[in-house]
């Protein structure tokens, strides 16, 4: 039996693509990226410019063409005209799942995936508390066995600290990484704590120099930049998480390990946000970050594999349906 074909269709933001990456990756398939461009007049009016969609895929993106896949996994406004040609020049044989909402009639897909704090329902709509990721317990532990002896001199509890920046709703202002970075360094002072800390590239200049310099001569490692990046084996590693609330994906893979997570809140934010936040504090998942360190258990936020055990699921009956 031929194993099932896969795209993944975005735009080429990561954060995107990776939760498509991570659908399909959690299916057993490794997918085609088709990262897609599309010509005027559908990159302006995707998604209530449905005419002739087959066309829409321009030259500087990847090319669209048969033959066509067994799954299409897509994310982000540009992706849908593709989906939406694939699906019907396929002859509704490709089975396709859009990641958020597409801001359309469901019924134009054969599922859709949104979080919670989006409005969209339907029979083919699956709705997830955080973001659908790649992160799995085997890589955390592949990458905690391999870091493990350069991260040995700090002791316990370790804290992952993952440090993101502004986006187009939160800024990080130096006011508040001044903070958070006193707040950190008090956890080596009166826990003991090792802090394994990440910035990432709109961190900004400015604050992780801030950052350095307060926990300078701590039990600390701030990751410079260079090397295999060590995110995955800080979570691995990691007795708590700390992790700023600008990022849905950073913190949904947080709670993926079950262990205690803290949200740093940035100046800013929208309801989108809020709600998403709000949810996990509610569930007895996250916590702000306020300098404490308690413990306190939940089930892991396993949604990738939940949703894939839908598609599997779905796709199956579907591909019985064309009878293949």
């Amino acid at each position: 039996m031929q194993p099932l074909t896969c795209w993944v269709v975005s735009d080429g933001k990561a954060g995107m693509e990776n939760q498509c990456i991570g659908l399909a990756e959690s299916l057993g398939l490794t997918p085609i990226v088709k990262r897609v461009h599309l010509r005027t007049p559908w990159r302006q009016l995707t998604p209530y410019f449905r005419i002739g969609n087959r066309f829409a895929a321009g030259p500087k993106g990847d090319p669209v063409e048969p033959p066509w896949p067994d799954l299409l996994i897509g994310t982000g406004r540009q992706s849908i005209a593709v989906s939406l040609a694939v699906r019907q020049q396929s002859g509704g044989r490709t089975f396709t799942v859009q990641i958020q909402d597409p801001v359309m009639n469901p019924r134009h897909f054969d599922l859709i995936v949104v979080p919670r704090h989006d409005k969209l329902r339907g029979d083919n709509v699956l709705v997830t508390r955080g973001a659908l990721h790649r992160v799995t317990s085997a890589i955390l532990a592949d990458a905690a066995e391999r870091f493990g002896p350069r991260l040995a001199h700090l002791p316990h509890p370790r804290i992952a600290v993952l440090i993101g920046g502004d986006n187009g709703v939160y800024r990080l202002t130096p006011t508040i990484m001044g903070d958070v970075a006193e707040r950190l360094a008090n956890l080596t002072r009166s826990h003991g704590a090792g802090l394994m800390v990440t910035p990432s590239r709109r961190t900004g200049a400015d604050n992780e120099a801030i950052l350095r310099a307060r926990l300078s001569g701590l039990p600390a490692e701030v990751w410079d930049g260079t090397g295999e990046n060590p995110y995955f084996a800080y979570l691995g590693l990691a007795d708590a998480v700390v992790v700023t609330c600008d990022s849905v994906s950073m913190t949904s893979e947080a709670c993926s390990t079950g262990k205690p997570v803290y949200v740093i809140e940035l100046e800013g934010g929208s309801p989108k946000f809020r709600a998403f936040h709000d949810g996990l504090y509610q569930d007895g998942i996250t916590r702000p970050f306020d300098g404490s360190l308690d413990q306190w258990s939940y089930s892991p936020l396993n949604e990738t594999e939940v949703v894939a055990d839908e598609v599997r699921r779905r796709l199956s009956a579907h591909r019985k349906r064309f009878g293949l």
